[in-house]
Order: structure tokens, then C-alpha cells, then sequence
């Protein structure tokens, strides 16, 4: 099989070359970066390894983002920043898979997407052809959908402990949500915020509230499983969570290099029951570990695809407690969880890595 990465320069992309080229089911992977098309892969990335190279895994030289998708591919994977990735995409969308790491297919309605993003849908007409890439709870839509929006990593740390309870009907008030993430969340491009004498020592919220992007991506996703349990309990397709569950997201940026931790505060009706549901959701799921009321710690992800979920409870309050590799199971690692849930390939295959120390 033959995968095709767009933006490889960026640390999803330089991820999604580095697993994919011993993935047991790619044969070739073509890496494609506008700044750095022409340079010998290794170049572009020390970090790709040198057996996939020699053995002709890897194609040598990083292509320009058209001469990739000119090139026959089985899949193509966009880490392009939004609002860019579809648009560079759009000759082959309908024709061959996408998983999309950019926000451009997330969301259900155009009016979430500008809100969030501040500029209109782009590609209007495939926007009805893509599918929520949040693989433990759309498999069935992603083994046949053409093109996967694949979520971001605060939702995706943030969903998976919350999206049981909601479909349950437990949640019975507001959400609170305090969110940490390492600095390679905020990407690769420099950035003064992001410098070393600016992160280390030091750790701040920022977008508080209902400011962050992506508190608007995790309310919509709120309200699909309101719309999936009650269709009449949801204000209409794709309505945000927040017509039922008011939804406060706190993002933090702390001096970590990857890694995400959520914890979330909501009330239920039955904490008991909340705590079985979640259990009983996750009992198959490869990548999804509980940890009861033990709360898990970023560095026991680090460098896997999976998340670890655990809980405390506070008369009829839960504080659910998640943590993630943002680079991994919020990006790259779910990318490629996508692709072998698409064309029915074991769901660990190049993800069954142990992590660090």
C-alpha cells in the first residue's frame, strides 16, 4: 500500500513518516513539504529511519504538495495547517482517502466552523462526505468514509472520558474542563510564546472560557451524541453541546514537550453507574486504558497512541482525569489508527510501541 503525507515538515507530519515507514502494510510513503521539496528526505529529517530508506520504503526526496498527489497513492494524509489542507487537497477528494489532521472537516455546520476559525467552510461541497475521525466512536462511519477529519488533541483528550455519559444521559449540569498541553501543541512555526526562555519555569491558561477553538469543536461533538441518543433532545443535526450541557474549556500551556492532560468536572446522575458506563464502553478498545482512581500521568503515554482515563468521585460531581500524547493519540497515532480502521488492517498495526521512560 502507498501512503502520501502532506506538510511532513511539521511535527504531525515529521510523525506520520517516522511511523508510517515501518507501518507492516506500507510498501512506499511519499513525504511533501512546499518549503522543503527537493532536499533529500534525510535531510529534511534526521529522524526517519535509514532502513526504510535503503530499502526503498521511503521515497528519497521530499516532493512538492502537487507532484505528491500527482503521483499514484492509496491514501493521503494532510497535516497542512487549516484552511490550507483542503484546498490543496481538492483534486483528489472523492477519489482517494484523506485523513485530514486540519480542522477543515470537523465540523457538522459552517457556522461552528466560522466561529471557531473565523472564515468560511472551505470545500462546501465534500463537507457532507467527511467523518469525525474519533475512531473509537465513528469505526463503522470510518471504514468506508473518503475523507476523515481527524479530531484535535484536546477534544480527543477531553471526548473520550465525557462522550459515554453524555450518550448515557448522565450528565445533569455544566462541564468544566482544565486542560494542560506540552508545547508541541502549538506546532512547529516559531512563535515567542513558545520560545525555551519564555515556557520553562513558567505554565499559564490562555483562550479561557468559551474563547479556545476547540471548545466549539468539543460542544458540537457534545450535541452528535445528544442527536445520536434523542434526536428531539438536540436544537438540530450537528447542534452544539452547549443547548444542553454549557461547556467551560480552560486550556493550559506548561513547560512539557508533548503530552496532554484533561481533567474534567461534571455532575451526574448516578456516579456509579457513570463510572460502569464508562468501564463497559472501553472494555475492547485497544488504545483506551483505566486507571479507576488512580489519576494517570502524561509520561506513562508518551510516545504510544493510547489514552489513560481515570476518576474521582465527589457526592454527585465526577472529576474525570485524561491524559494523552498530543503528537500521538491526538494527531499522528490517531491518523494511523484511522487508516488501518479504513482498509481493515489490525487497528494496533505501527502502534504498538511501548513509549518512554
Amino acid at each position: 500500500m502507498k501512503a502520501t503525507i502532506l506538510g511532513s515538515n511539521g511535527y504531525g507530519g515529521m510523525l506520520l513518516l517516522r511511523v508510517l515507514a515501518e507501518h507492516p502494510e506500507i510498501e512506499l510513503v511519499v513525504a511533501s513539504s512546499r518549503s522543503q521539496a527537493g532536499q533529500p528526505v534525510r535531510e529534511a529529517d534526521p529522524g526517519v529511519p535509514a532502513a526504510a530508506l535503503r530499502s526503498g520504503r521511503i521515497f528519497p526526496t521530499v516532493l512538492a504538495p502537487e507532484d505528491a498527489l500527482s503521483r499514484d497513492t492509496d491514501v493521503v494524509f494532510s497535516a497542512l495547517p487549516h484552511g490550507a489542507s483542503a484546498a490543496v487537497c481538492e483534486p483528489i477528494l472523492g477519489t482517494v482517502p484523506v485523513i485530514d489532521l486540519s480542522a477543515d472537516f470537523r465540523f457538522e455546520r459552517e457556522d461552528r466552523y466560522t466561529a471557531a476559525y473565523g472564515t468560511p467552510w472551505p470545500q462546501h461541497e465534500h463537507q457532507n462526505d467527511a467523518v469525525y475521525g474519533l475512531t473509537e466512536w465513528y469505526r463503522r462511519a470510518v471504514t468506508a468514509a473518503q475523507i476523515i477529519a481527524n479530531p484535535g488533541c484536546y477534544p480527543t483528550a477531553t471526548l473520550l472520558p465525557l462522550l459515554p455519559l453524555v450518550e448515557a444521559d448522565l450528565v445533569t449540569g455544566p462541564v468544566v474542563v482544565n486542560a494542560l498541553s506540552g508545547i508541541t501543541g502549538a506546532g512547529r512555526t516559531p512563535k515567542v510564546n513558545t520560545l525555551y526562555g519564555e515556557r520553562t519555569e513558567n505554565a499559564n491558561a490562555y483562550a479561557p472560557g468559551t474563547l479556545h477553538r476547540h471548545q466549539v469543536e468539543i460542544s458540537e461533538r457534545l450535541g452528535c451524541a445528544v442527536a445520536r441518543r434523542a434526536p428531539s433532545a438536540a436544537a438540530a443535526p450537528g447542534a452544539t453541546g452547549t443547548d444542553r450541557y454549557p461547556l467551560l474549556f480552560i486550556p493550559h500551556l506548561v513547560p512539557i514537550k508533548q503530552g496532554m492532560a484533561a481533567t474534567t468536572v461534571v455532575t451526574v446522575s448516578d456516579t456509579g453507574r457513570a463510572i460502569e458506563t464508562i468501564r463497559n464502553r472501553y472494555v475492547d478498545e485497544p488504545f483506551v486504558e483505566l486507571t479507576g482512581t488512580r489519576p494517570p500521568e502524561t509520561r506513562e503515554v508518551r510516545g504510544t497512541n493510547r489514552i489513560r482515563i481515570g476518576w474521582r468521585e465527589e457526592a454527585d460531581t465526577l472529576i474525570l482525569m485524561s491524559v494523552i500524547d498530543n503528537l500521538w493519540k491526538g494527531a499522528s497515532g490517531q491518523a494511523v489508527q484511522n487508516m488501518n480502521a479504513r482498509f481493515g488492517f489490525e487497528e494496533t498495526a505501527g502502534l504498538t510501541g511501548f513509549g518512554d521512560l
